[in-house]
C-alpha cells in the first residue's frame, strides 16, 4: 500500500510541477483499483487502495483549489461523484444512485462516503483528468483534451493517463490567439 501511495504522491507532484492546475476547475479521476492490484478491471476492487488514492487527491485539492470528481464504473453508466456545491455551481442534474464497491466501484464509493455532501451526476466537462487502469474518462473531459506525459505513468500494475484541456482554436490562418 505504501508503494501505491508513493506513486500517487509522485504523480500529484508532477501535476503541480506542470503549473496548469487552477482553483475551482474540475479534476476527474477514473480509477480501477482492480487494475492497480494487478487484476482485470471490475473483478477485485480494493477499498484500501481507494482510500490511499483519495487521501493523496484530497491533499492535492487542498494545495491547488481544484474541485474533485470521481467516475463510477459502467454499472452506473460512468456517472460522477461530486460535492453538491459543485453540482449546483455548474448546473448539473443530480441522478439518484449511490455507488458501492460492486456497482460504481471502490474509488467512487470511497469518495461518496468521504465527501461532505456528495451527489451523483450523469455527465461533467472536466478541465483535467487522470485515468488509472484505462477506465475511459475521455467522455467527461472538455474539448480539446491534451495528453500529458509524466515520468510516473503507472500506479501499481495499472497504466496511467493524464490530460488537461484547452479552448478550441478557431478562425483559421488569419486568426490571432491568446496564450
Amino acid at each position: 500500500m505504501e508503494q501505491i501511495q508513493e506513486e500517487i504522491h509522485v504523480i500529484m507532484n508532477q501535476w503541480k510541477e506542470e503549473q496548469i492546475v487552477k482553483p475551482k476547475r474540475l479534476f476527474i479521476l477514473g480509477c480501477s483499483t482492480s487494475e492497480i492490484a494487478g487484476e482485470r478491471i471490475g473483478t477485485s476492487g480494493s477499498t484500501e487502495i481507494a482510500e490511499a488514492i483519495y487521501d493523496e487527491l484530497k491533499a492535492f485539492q487542498k494545495d491547488t483549489g481544484v474541485e474533485l470528481a470521481f467516475q463510477c464504473c459502467e454499472h452506473l453508466n460512468r456517472a460522477i461523484v461530486v460535492e453538491r456545491h459543485v453540482q449546483e455551481r455548474i448546473g448539473l442534474d443530480e441522478v439518484n444512485a449511490v455507488p458501492h464497491p460492486k456497482a460504481g466501484g471502490s474509488m467512487a464509493w470511497h469518495a461518496y462516503k468521504s465527501f461532505d455532501d456528495p451527489v451523483l451526476v450523469e455527465t461533467i466537462r472536466a478541465d483535467y483528468g487522470m485515468d488509472l487502469g484505462d477506465t475511459l474518462i475521455g467522455m467527461h473531459l472538455k474539448q480539446v483534451a491534451v495528453p500529458l506525459r509524466f515520468k510516473q505513468n503507472s500506479v501499481g500494475a495499472a497504466h496511467a493517463n493524464f490530460a488537461y484541456t484547452r479552448p478550441k482554436l478557431i478562425g483559421g490562418e488569419r486568426a490571432m490567439y491568446q496564450k
